[in-house]
């Protein structure tokens, strides 16, 4: 019993996490205030969730910032064509709803197709940018690449999203709780869970070392020669175009060299 209470015991730990998940949602809304940096506040909580996954989160806040900082520019131009695709998939699917008549009914399932397709890319591209050193348009296009090369997780995450969404809305109550638990920790807890799908696949691309030192470092990973002559062909993830020949082809992800 007295183990189960100690600093290192699963109701510490559990604390521990809440705590974080808490501070990580907070601060992922208050970063969301303006709209427009919505992108870079996504990409900021992908990058701190997805080192909870790896068990070397460090300080939350501070990797929060951090991360922040370092994509804003990419995140801020990615989310705003994200948005004007939004906006526009948005009208669309409204003048349809209200006139689905013949042929009408057929361009309302593409809306409704293109409307899926823009969830997929907006619960990837920023992970992504989080995670990889690349271009702009190279990162939207990864962002959808890796999407469907992890057809079925990806299709959990949307079947996920949307179940929480739908029971959020579900009806007066529900609408209070759920903001409420959206509030307190449901964006951040939202994304742990994403991420838990999406490790695995970046896992496969370029997979870790343990981190040394510095909990903040992701180590760049040494590539096997034998794995690079037997893979196929795999999106341009990791080559940032503004720096030298780098002999090491690998994704950068460490927050030095990457970011």
């Amino acid at each position: 019993m007295r183990s189960f209470f100690n600093m290192d015991g699963p109701v510490f730990v559990f604390l521990s996490k809440a705590a974080d998940l808490m501070i990580l949602n907070i601060l992922f809304i208050l970063c969301c205030i303006p709209v427009i940096t919505i992108g870079a506040s996504f990409t900021a909580m992908s990058y701190v969730t997805l080192k909870m996954k790896e068990g070397v989160e460090g300080y939350i806040w501070k990797s929060f910032l951090h991360a922040f900082k370092q994509n804003f520019r990419q995140a801020t131009v990615i989310w705003l064509i994200l948005l004007l695709i939004g906006a526009v998939l948005g009208v669309d699917l409204w003048i349809l709803i209200q006139n689905h008549q013949g042929p009408m009914q057929i361009m309302l399932y593409v809306v409704i197709a293109g409307c899926v397709l823009w969830l997929v890319e907006v619960m990837y591209v920023f992970p992504v940018l989080a995670r990889f050193y690349n271009t702009i348009p190279e990162t939207i296009k990864n962002g959808m690449l890796l999407a469907f090369a992890n057809a079925p997780k990806t299709i959990l995450m949307l079947l996920i999203t949307g179940g929480v969404v739908f029971i959020t809305l579900w009806n007066t109550m529900t609408i209070v709780w759920g903001l409420l638990i959206w509030l307190i920790c449901g964006f951040s807890l939202l994304s742990l869970i994403n991420s838990g799908f999406q490790l695995p696949l970046f896992h496969k691309i370029s997979p870790p070392e343990e981190a040394e030192g510095n909990p903040d470092e992701w180590v760049v990973p040494e590539e096997n020669e034998e794995q690079e002559a037997n893979a196929g062909p795999e999106p341009n993830l990791g080559q940032d175009p503004n720096m030298d020949s780098n002999p090491n082809p690998n994704p950068i992800s460490d927050d030095t060299d990457h970011r």
